[in-house]
């Protein structure tokens, strides 16, 4: 095969990419102005920072388009718009069990010996029981769960609003991040615009129940504006910072943003 030829057909492919990447979270005014200027190879470059002549350098480049697509993300985020919510007739029953390990393989916490830990910029760093979680002011949602996968189901959810935990423990709400280690070694983060989502939920119930193990006993964090991967459960410890972190499958080519 001719390698040119090769090269040219790869780097189309990335900046195809690139371009879906982009055009899935700008409005339709940006859009049309984005495709009347094109991204040519030469744009596609410019926001690289690298030439595309091998799959080497195209994985690099296409990393390059995902940190960029992460920061149009947050510049379009809009921290008062609610995602849709449903009512309980079209929960999904039974709800998906999704995770990196069967069903069987999720952990098995002792929620009364269940200690909540928090770390980074945060005034209380006390551990936080289940009892004390339910003790906050409780809200429910029918949202929709939306998987990269290509699948959705609707569920209900029960828990403190973050945003109010975040205020309860003292934390800077200036910083740029919060993180989270679960107790099945899954970890991520998330940006702090939508830790204060007033629908982003530490979810304790499941539909009018305690978290079963499956769905992320003792706690989960519920975001309907995130795709599923970005909503972490059996979470045992959160941390405030500056710092960037990223997580268990964006540290395998997954968006980090991961808006819905």
């Amino acid at each position: 095969m001719n390698t040119s030829i090769w090269h040219q057909d790869n780097a189309e492919a990335v900046a195809a990419e690139a371009r879906r990447l982009l055009l899935k979270r700008l409005p339709q005014a940006s859009r049309r102005q984005f495709l009347q200027r094109g991204l040519t190879l030469g744009g596609l470059g410019l926001l690289s920072g690298c030439s595309i002549d091998d799959n080497a350098t195209a994985e690099a480049a296409l990393a390059r388009i995902s940190r960029f697509n992460d920061r149009v993300q947050g510049w379009l985020f809009d921290p008062s718009r609610l995602a849709p919510t449903y009512p309980e007739s079209m929960i999904t029953r039974p709800f998906p069990f999704n995770a990196f390990y069967e069903e069987t393989e999720a952990p098995r916490v002792d929620g009364a010996r269940f200690l909540l830990e928090v770390t980074g910029l945060v005034a209380d760093k006390h551990r936080w029981t289940l009892h004390e979680l339910r003790k906050l002011p409780q809200y429910t949602q029918v949202t929709r769960h939306i998987c990269v996968e290509g699948w959705s189901a609707i569920g209900k959810w029960g828990g403190p609003r973050f945003g109010d935990f975040l205020r309860a423990i003292g934390a800077d709400l200036s910083a740029r991040y919060v993180g989270f280690q679960c107790a099945d070694d899954y970890y991520t983060s998330i940006d702090m615009a939508t830790a204060l989502h007033p629908q982003t939920l530490l979810a304790l119930d499941w539909d009018g129940q305690p978290l079963p193990p499956k769905y992320g006993f003792p706690m989960k964090l519920r975001m309907p504006t995130k795709l599923g991967y970005k909503n972490p459960k059996h979470i045992r410890a959160i941390f405030v910072s500056n710092t960037f972190n990223r997580g268990y499958w964006e540290d395998q080519g997954y968006n980090w943003f991961g808006g819905s």
